[in-house]
């Protein structure tokens, strides 16, 4: 890899829905800046600098309060790039870290000093070499008090999955959603095998994210299949930008578009409230809720 390759917009739409006081975009990322945290050798995408000025630059214009920054795959387990944009956030953003399974006691507590509240395993094979379960489960086990654990997966192996998230001795947030074909609609499989899971646990949260992944504009798939499930499930649902969206670059999409989806998939304030504030704060600033 060679070019470096820019995935988001530079000046996104102000957007028409204005999120309540102390709104958390629960899904974002920093990339770079590269000349101070360079990139894994093994990263399969080489993204342009996208660092924590202009993340929060886009919180503020977007109307939100707090960010929950995902370490991107293509920084491998070295989450310096993560810390770094909490440590600039003044107390307003919190992560979530990519470690390797054999990382030892000291190393997580200097973690959860730095913020991070979770750790997240990516079963995407486009975006990773090798995803070893077994030793996954073990480092599940030594996670700090509070911290919970993000998995990253496509829907056609949900299945397969499931007794690895069962085995999770800590709470699980399933990214996007497990990527479901919102085609389908609410009733289609890949939404029902997502509310079987959902109702195997009751600490298992989900993202009702990433309909410029999961559908093409204007997103009516997407708001037809994961309205219910955020009605059905309003405890247990999280909402994020995705910025700077990864591999996206071929598609960039309006952020400003994204945020006016929000009152698509919960309609109601008492939903964006849950939604936007008193979810993330549950699991990201418990603190906050004492």
């Amino acid at each position: 890899m060679t070019a470096r390759v820019k995935s988001w917009a530079d000046a996104p739409s102000t957007p028409r829905f204005a999120p309540p006081p102390g709104a958390v975009d629960a899904h974002c990322h920093v990339f770079g800046p590269m000349a101070q945290f360079p990139f894994s050798p093994r990263a399969k995408y080489l993204p342009e600098d996208a660092g924590p000025d202009a993340l929060f630059a886009l919180r503020d214009r977007l109307g939100f309060t707090r960010n929950v920054i995902v370490q991107a795959s293509c920084h491998g387990t070295d989450n310096r790039a993560t810390l770094h944009a909490i440590a600039q956030s003044g107390g307003m953003a919190r992560g979530v870290a990519v470690v390797d399974p054999d990382i030892g006691a000291a190393e997580l507590a200097a973690l959860h000093a730095g913020g991070i509240r979770g750790i997240r395993f990516n079963f995407l094979k486009r975006l990773v070499d090798d995803a070893p379960k077994d030793r996954f489960l073990d480092v599940a086990g030594r996670l700090p008090a509070g911290w919970h654990v993000v998995i990253y997966f496509e829907a056609d192996i949900l299945a397969e999955l499931r007794p690895f998230i069962a085995a999770l001795p800590v709470p699980v947030v399933i990214d996007h959603m497990g990527r479901p074909d919102v085609a389908q609609g609410p009733h289609g499989p890949d939404m029902q095998a997502l509310r079987a899971l959902l109702n195997s646990r009751d600490d298992i949260w989900f993202k009702a994210s990433c309909p410029d992944r999961l559908d093409t504009p204007p997103w009516d798939d997407f708001a037809a299949a994961v309205a219910p499930l955020v009605a059905d499930y309003p405890g247990r649902c999280l909402w994020g930008t995705d910025w700077p969206h990864p591999n996206m670059e071929h598609a960039i999409p309006d952020d400003g578009a994204l945020v006016n989806m929000i009152p698509r998939i919960a309609p109601t304030p008492a939903l964006q409230q849950a939604l936007l504030v008193d979810n993330p704060l549950r699991l990201y600033w418990p603190e906050l809720r004492a």
